[in-house]
């Protein structure tokens, strides 16, 4: 598989009026995880950044959990993982709010919500 192939095959393709109607609620779905399966539980669009979004809360929380208990490195790489979770999240936030279905690096393949 080409580079290319590959950077397009991480984008998903959805209904541009499910985009639409659902794009505020998909990037809040990097704050709260949960609120796109609540307000907009049919919309797969709403699903999938819920979906990248819990991903980022199980990566966030045991990353943090196992840095901490690591002596010394783990308290100086700490900060810097918190960076990049952070960065993540903005990330997903802006993807979802302008509507784009980008899955986030290294662990945005898995899928939890369905």
């Amino acid at each position: 598989m080409t580079d290319m192939q590959n950077m397009t095959s991480e984008v998903e393709t959805f209904d541009s009026a499910d985009i639409e109607k659902n794009k505020t609620m998909a990037g809040l779905a990097y704050i709260l995880f949960f609120l796109p399966l609540i307000v907009c539980a049919d919309s797969p669009y709403g699903k999938f950044h819920a979906n990248q979004g819990l991903l980022l809360l199980i990566v966030a929380l045991v990353g943090s959990f196992v840095l901490s208990f690591i002596p010394i490195i783990g308290w100086i790489i700490l900060p810097f993982f918190s960076l990049a979770v952070l960065i993540l999240a903005i990330l997903g936030l802006v993807n979802g709010l302008q509507g784009k279905a980008k899955r986030l690096p290294i662990f945005g393949k898995y899928t939890i919500i369905k």
